[in-house]
């Protein structure tokens, strides 16, 4: 793909100057551009159109639909995408841009001897790559070890300063005292991936000091190993993760709970979470429960893949984990149930930029179709996450685009070939 460096939409339509980064440009050009985006096929976030167009003025959709009944302003600029087909920018559900992958480091090494300074430079990277694969919008769950890094990542992209995605950031994540790691010996207390928290003065603290510090989403661990070599078993109390959620949610800050056992999402449920993270044994039950409660399932099969990978599976060659297995269990009852899927992969855990891994592996591994998986990782995963401006291409929506050679809603390995990706009306990279 040809990438732009970053340039205002005007310019770039006016001969395709390739500009000075969009954050000088903001500053100097205060007239909006409009630009006629001519497409193969537009997919809006429900439904593939042929002939159809789009146009843009400044950071938002004006117009969309049929060629032949679309009437751009005088002086508009068109910008030809034969055999393409455009998009809502795609929605990433679950990411850890603070995090790499760990067949490169391990998550311990990368929380005790990596310093901020160098998560930091690595997550700028990791922004961009996320951003050039078509995310324009990115939940990020946990800083995991790095403070409220995150929030300062969100403000860079914000202003101007560097690429990225739209990111709605969890900062510190919530565990209960000593369920968490990394662990060494009991003589030393090495800092933690995430922030602890216990009983009702401490919790409501912590909730208050995320959502002080710049959290938009309260994340909580509701299970997880107490020992090393021990399974996932709940942490927090009924009663803690209701006080979560009623102090987060006082706040207008939605909570999800990472969960995997039966009893942690259960908990989870019960107190009102928005979505549970990863649900690997999740039980028919448990899925009716979820349904019941209007709670979405974020099942992250790429990450359950790649660490099983890591541990020296041969897919394709080598039978099954047991892990693997069960996963394909869990996402048969949670489709049964008809439990509302988010679309997020746990990326960083994998590599940045490969995020697209996440939505294949529904198709190829747990039959889903190619359109319910657009569906989702669009429009779908902007109305779980409360984001009405977005996740469609209707007027009044921002003007976060992208365009892929071949059909996403039949094949979706399309997504694989970005060829535009635009955010807020500012094209990042072009035919």
């Amino acid at each position: 793909m040809k990438r732009s460096s970053f340039s205002r939409l005007g310019l770039l339509l006016a001969g395709f100057w390739l500009g000075p980064p969009v954050s000088l440009l903001a500053q100097t050009f205060s007239t909006p551009a409009t630009v006629l985006l001519r497409p193969a096929a537009v997919f809006d976030g429900e439904s593939l159109h042929s002939g159809w167009v789009v146009v843009v003025t400044g950071d938002k959709i004006t117009a969309a639909g049929p060629a032949s009944q679309i009437t751009a302003p005088a002086g508009t600029r068109s910008l030809e995408l034969p055999g393409l087909t455009l998009l809502p920018g795609l929605i990433e559900g679950h990411s850890h841009l603070l995090l790499h992958p760990y067949n490169e480091t391990s998550w311990n090494d990368q929380v005790l001897t990596e310093s901020q300074a160098l998560r930091v430079a690595r997550a700028t990277a990791h922004a961009q790559k996320t951003l050039l694969a078509g995310f324009t919008t990115a939940r990020d769950l946990g800083s995991e070890g790095a403070g409220f890094a995150d929030v300062g990542l969100k403000q860079a992209i914000n202003q101007g300063i560097i690429p990225g995605p739209r990111l709605l950031v969890a900062t510190l994540a919530l565990v209960a005292t000593g369920s968490y790691g990394p662990k060494l010996s009991v003589d030393v207390n090495a800092p933690q991936g995430a922030q602890e928290a216990d009983g009702v003065d401490g919790i409501v603290r912590a909730v208050r000091e995320q959502i002080g510090k710049g959290a938009d989403i309260i994340k909580v661990y509701a299970d997880y190993r107490w020992g090393q070599g021990e399974p996932s078993r709940p942490t927090f109390s009924q009663e803690e993760l209701n006080l979560i959620v009623q102090t987060a949610r006082a706040a207008g800050r939605p909570v999800v709970a990472h969960a995997s056992t039966p009893e942690g999402m259960r908990r989870a449920t019960l107190a009102g979470v928005e979505t549970i993270e990863h649900g690997d044994n999740g039980t028919p039950e448990i899925f009716k429960l979820m349904k019941q409660r209007g709670v979405a399932l974020c099942p992250t099969v790429a990450a359950g893949d790649a660490v099983s990978q890591y541990q020296g599976w041969r897919k394709g060659t080598t039978p099954e984990p047991e892990r693997i297995q069960q996963k394909r269990i869990s996402m048969q009852a949670a489709r049964k149930a008809g439990v509302d899927l988010v679309v997020g992969g746990d990326v960083g855990v994998f590599t940045h930029g490969d995020n697209v891994r996440e939505m294949e592996q529904l198709v190829q591994d747990h039959g889903l179709p190619p359109l319910d998986v657009l569906r989702a990782a669009t429009s779908g995963n902007a109305r779980i996450f409360h984001l009405p401006d977005r996740g469609s291409i209707r007027p009044g929506l921002l003007a976060d685009l992208v365009a892929v050679a071949g059909d996403p809603t039949r094949d979706v390995k399309a997504l694989r070939q970005v060829k535009l990706v635009m955010k807020g009306g500012v094209l990042y990279a072009q035919p």
